[in-house]
């Protein structure tokens, strides 16, 4: 088989993968004219075509085939890191229709009451490369915490903390910004790196040296960087630059 042969699809398979409608709708669509393949109406819904290198239009619109969807979301509290769940909303919930026919899914978890950076993709073999534990991808937190956080807590993070189930959790880099006295009592804004993401890894640390995590939210992961001018439950899409910080 030649290249081009092994690159071309059917139409209608390309159209419902990217959302414009579903075989039965394409059918409609082009019995009434408004596909057009470089130029040229369409008369079979089943024609093979390259979408590499064919032109594909749907009601004037030009339509750009592709296999992965790779997005940033700024996951707010209260939202689940699932791509279905019987009681609260998911992620998934967030993304435009459009979004959705790729069938991204969370590269790991944000707590529910968690906020902060969350990549959704279809990447399987990304999603594996971020989350393996061998690759030890670092996740830097933002949070404050209920209690004084010193530089003995410093030092107790940096040597590894035991978990409340005996695991040992790897070094950490804990670095405290400063302190404020409120009703509750002293409340510490504080940035933490991570190299693993076992559950609730972030408040179990803490509640090993005897402090309550308040607030939490991730602002990167690996050297991706959240958009700070990305507002809490929106999201975009990745450029080029970032996708390569995804991948080191």
């Amino acid at each position: 088989m030649s290249d081009k042969g092994k690159k071309t699809q059917r139409l209608d398979k390309i159209l419902s993968h990217m959302g414009v409608g579903t075989r039965s709708e394409l059918k409609k669509m082009v019995k009434q004219g408004r596909i057009l393949v470089d130029g040229k109406t369409v008369k079979d819904s089943g024609m093979q075509v390259n979408p590499e290198t064919n032109v594909i239009e749907a009601d004037g619109e030009r339509i750009v085939y592709r296999e992965t969807i790779y997005l940033m979301l700024h996951k707010p509290p209260g939202v689940v890191s699932a791509t279905e769940d019987a009681r609260d909303k998911t992620v998934l919930d967030l993304l435009r229709k459009e979004d959705r026919v790729f069938d991204p899914f969370p590269v790991g978890r944000l707590d529910k009451d968690t906020e902060g950076l969350l990549i959704l993709t279809n990447d399987g073999p990304l999603a594996h490369d971020l989350l393996s534990p061998r690759k030890h991808v670092p996740k830097t937190y933002e949070a404050r915490v209920l209690g004084k956080v010193d530089d003995e807590d410093v030092q107790r993070f940096k040597a590894g903390i035991q978990l409340d189930d005996g695991y040992e959790a790897m070094p950490a880099e804990l670095t405290v910004f400063h302190h404020e006295e409120t009703e509750e009592g002293v409340i510490s804004s504080i940035s933490l790196i991570i190299h693993e993401g076992k559950f609730h890894q972030v408040k179990r640390m803490f509640q090993a040296v005897g402090k309550r995590v308040v607030y939490l939210k991730r602002v990167a992961m690996g050297d991706l960087q959240l958009d700070t001018e990305l507002p809490i439950g929106r999201y975009r899409e990745l450029t080029a630059d970032e996708l390569a910080c995804l991948r080191k």
